[in-house]
Order: structure tokens, then sequence, then C-alpha cells
């Protein structure tokens, strides 16, 4: 059943063929049981104004031939009665189309009533309604009624008349009726449904049979369309549809390639603009790095002179080595982001304890400076991990610092967690937060979020802390609401030696707002 589901969701081709099929076959069964109903209801009324006539002609001959009896002792006049219900159906019961009950006398109860009947009929047979209109009345009555005459096997339909006889010599009330069985009319009707079923069967499988021919030439290029575009999405922008006609798909199938040539043309912009980029921004943090260690090396000469200058000249001296220090580190960074985007990035790897890099927050210089308490979970017990120590510290040093002079929280967390095949570290923090925006945007290069609260960061860190996470092939990923606080979740795997493409990212701590 699961698989019949799915098919049914992945598969257009499924959904419109058993659409129409199903929605085919609820239309033919309607009609053809609309014109059953009326076949059989047309041969009833056609054969029901035959029978009731030919009832009524016997009847009357019924009557008169009762009439026409003198007897009045009650035993010659069952005998009389017994041989007019023999001489009506005095023909062979094969050839005969009908069967006669009489029932009677009515009303006196000290007298056996000469039931007599054509067959093993019983007179109780006869629907009660029926008995009780000719009882209670003259005239002439019919019913439809399923009985079992004429030695059929099951109930046929039966149309069922009677009328009162009386006798003129004693005065009393006979009831006699006549049972016609429509089982010619039943043979027509069985025959009609026959083939109303076997020609709906076959008219379902001829519009099952046209509608998928038909959905095939639709889908068909629909699918093909489906595999070019997946191979879009992998990288392929090679692949080209193949037109045929001026129909429809093909408007499509050439609309994707010029769709496919216009990607393909702003990709290959996009990749020379980022590959200027990297080469520029490599180039440049290169260049700037050996003028750098002299200006450095003249300003540290400056600074260790500032107490014999006067105060603004000092406080310049100051100033001026710790912009210097700001700026190597922003070369620092952006030769690590050049390194990234090269693939030249490089692990050194060794056995790193988690929680013991966790442990040493709690003296983080920047937290201690602004006033920010840094509370440990999970770091009681050793978190062993391969990584390359200098990257992953680097990472949890960036998280702390952000979330110290960021997110206005008094306090921080730093908690550890750890599972068979992964660990995870988490910094959390209860002040600001991050919105839906903020929350994937956060990792963005030179991104930052409101000025007036930062310290002037270059806006890298955080973009480094996840180039080195993911070179682990790790993650790390922000989760936060505004006004509750934000926690950034490192997730690392024991091994860094994973199949292609699989990454550790199920964090090993529970979260606050994932």
């Amino acid at each position: 059943m699961s698989r019949l589901l799915g098919l049914w969701r992945r598969s257009l081709q499924v959904r419109v063929v058993l659409s129409t099929v199903l929605l085919s076959s609820f239309v033919i069964g309607l009609t053809g049981s609309a014109l059953l109903t009326s076949v059989a209801a047309g041969l009833a009324e056609r054969r029901q104004e035959v029978v009731v006539a030919e009832a009524r002609s016997g009847l009357d001959a019924a009557q008169a031939q009762l009439d026409a009896e003198v007897e009045s002792v009650p035993t010659a006049q069952s005998i009389s009665l017994a041989q007019i219900v023999d001489t009506l159906t005095q023909t062979d019961p094969s050839a005969r189309a009908y069967e006669l009950v009489l029932d009677g006398p009515f009303g006196a109860e000290d007298r056996t009533a000469p039931r007599r009947s054509s067959t093993a009929l019983d007179a109780d047979a006869v629907p009660a309604d029926l008995q009780q209109s000719v009882r209670s009345e003259p005239g002439l009555f019919w019913r439809y009624a399923e009985l079992s005459v004429l030695g059929a096997g099951n109930d046929v339909p039966t149309v069922v008349v009677g009328r009162q006889l009386t006798s003129p010599s004693t005065g009393d009330t006979y009831a006699m009726y006549y049972l016609f069985p429509l089982v010619e009319q039943q043979t027509t009707v069985d025959l009609v449904r026959r083939a109303l079923l076997v020609g709906g069967l076959v008219m379902v499988l001829l519009v099952g049979g046209v509608v998928l021919l038909v959905s095939r030439q639709v889908v068909g290029p629909v699918r093909l369309a489906r595999r070019v575009a997946e191979r879009y999405a992998a990288g392929n922008l090679e692949q080209r549809m193949h037109v045929e006609g001026e129909d429809d798909i093909a408007r499509l199938s050439t609309s994707f390639n010029q769709m496919a040539a216009s990607l393909q043309s702003q990709i290959r912009r996009l990749q020379d603009l980022s590959r200027l980029q990297q080469r520029f921004v490599s180039d440049v943090s290169h260049e700037l790095r050996t003028p750098l260690t002299t200006v450095q090396m003249g300003a540290q000469m400056l600074f260790d002179a500032r107490e014999t200058f006067d105060p603004k000249t000092a406080r310049a001296a100051e100033l001026l080595r710790t912009e210097l220090g700001r700026f190597e580190r922003l070369l620092s960074d952006l030769l690590d982001l050049s390194r990234f985007d090269a693939g030249a990035a490089q692990l050194e790897l060794s056995e790193v304890d988690l929680a013991d890099i966790a442990r040493r927050t709690r003296s983080d210089p920047v937290a201690g400076r602004l006033g920010v308490r840094v509370q440990v979970m999970g770091a009681a017990r050793p978190v062993k991990v391969e990584a390359d120590v200098r990257r992953v510290e680097r990472i949890v040093r960036n998280l702390v610092q952000n979330a110290a002079k960021y997110s206005g929280s008094p306090v921080i967390e730093v908690e550890v967690g750890q599972r068979a095949d992964r660990v995870s570290l988490v910094v959390r923090d209860f002040g600001v937060g991050l919105d839906d925006d903020e929350n994937l945007r956060v990792f963005d290069r030179f991104w930052r979020a409101d000025p007036a609260r930062t310290e002037g960061g270059t806006g890298l860190g955080l973009a480094i802390a996840r180039e080195d996470a993911g070179l682990h092939g790790g993650t790390l990923r922000a989760h936060g609401r505004p006004g509750e606080g934000a926690e950034f979740v490192l997730t690392l795997p024991r091994r860094v030696e994973r199949p292609e493409g699989e990454v550790a990212d199920e964090p090993a701590v529970a979260l606050r707002f994932a």
C-alpha cells in the first residue's frame, strides 16, 4: 500500500490514468445502471398490462362458471371450485404462463377452506397486502413479488393478480390469484446486464489505454525536462533538451535551453568575478604583509618610547599600535579565507579534548574585560575528537567573544555533548537574540548586525569559523529568537574521514530554539 501511495504521489502519469479510469468507471456505471433500470421497467410495464388483461379474462370465466353452479352443499361446492382451477390450468405446466391459487371461503369458521393451487405453492405465499386488499373489497388488484414458481430454483419476479369470487348459491366469498412469473423478462434483463458489464469493462479499458497513450505523449517531455533540470541542479549546465515541432512542449524545451544558456553565462561571469576577487584579496593580503611588518616595527619603537613623548603623541603611539594589530588580524583572516577559496586549507589532525577547550573559555580575556560570566556545562569528562586544535580553538574563541561583545547578555553558557559518532559544542547567550533572517546571514562574509551594538569587528570571524567546521566534515549553525537570546551549535564527527558528501549535522546536545 505504501508503495502504491508513493507511486501516486510521485507519478503524474499514474494520477492522470487512474483518475480518468475511476471517473470513467463511475460515469459508465451510472449510465449503465440508469439504462438497465429503464429497460427493466419497460419490460415489466408491458408484461404487467398483458398479464392483468389475461388474469381479468380468466377470473371473469371462473366467476361465470361459479355462477352456473346450483349446488349448495359445501362438499360439492369445494369439488366444483377444484374443477374450476383444474380447468384453467389444464395445459402442460411447461407451456403454461401462469399458476393459480384459490383460497376461501372467508367468514365461515366452521367450514374447511378449500385451498387449491396448481403448484406446490401455498396461498400464504401470496403477498399479505394483496390478500388484505382482495378480501376487504371487490375489484381487481395486482402486485409485484419475488416467488419461486414453475419449478424455478430461485425466486423470480412475479406479477400476482387477485380478485374475489362469490358463490351465488351459498353467498360464500373466495379469492383467486393468478401468478405470472417474469422469467423471460428477467432473462432479458440479465442479458442486458451482462452486455452492459462487458461493454463497460471494455470501454474502461479502452479509455485507460487512450489516456495512457495521450499522457505518455505529454508526460514524457515533462519527465525529460525534470531530468534535465536535475542535471542543471547538479551543475551540468551543458545538457540541452531536444526540440521537435512547434507546439507548447517544443516551446518549453526551447525555453529550458535558453534558461540553461543564460544560467551558464551568468555563472561563468560570477565565477570569473569570484576568481578575480579571490585573487585580489590573496594578492593584496600577501603584498601588505611585508610593509605591515615594517610599519609594526616602527610603531612598536614609538610605543616603547611613548613615555618620553607629550601626552597627545603618546596616545597617538598607543592607538597606532592597536589599529595595526587590528589590521594584522584582518589580513590574517583574509589570507585564511583565500586559502579556503583556493581549496588549499589543510588540517593538522590530533586528538582534541573538546571539554578542555570549553573549560578554558571561563578565562576568555574579552569576556572578562566586558564583565561577562562564562558557565561551562557537560565538561566534567573528556570529549575526544579527531580535529585541528588550532582551528577548533579559533571557532570556540570567535563564538564566545562574539556573544560577549554583541549579545548584551551578562551570562554565556558553553555546553558540550557527545554521541557515538559525533560531538557538539554550544555557545548560548540570553541577550538580544537573532531573527529568522539573521540566523541565515550571520555567517556571511563582512556582514554585521546592527552597527550600533558592535565594537567595530571585521565581519569575518563567523565566516571563517563555519569554513573551519566544514573542513572537518562538521557544521556550524545559529538559532535564536529576538529578545530571547541565541545559540551557536558546532557539531564535529569523531573522525574526519567520512563518506563523500556526508557531514555531522545532528547535534549531540539538546537545543533551546531548534
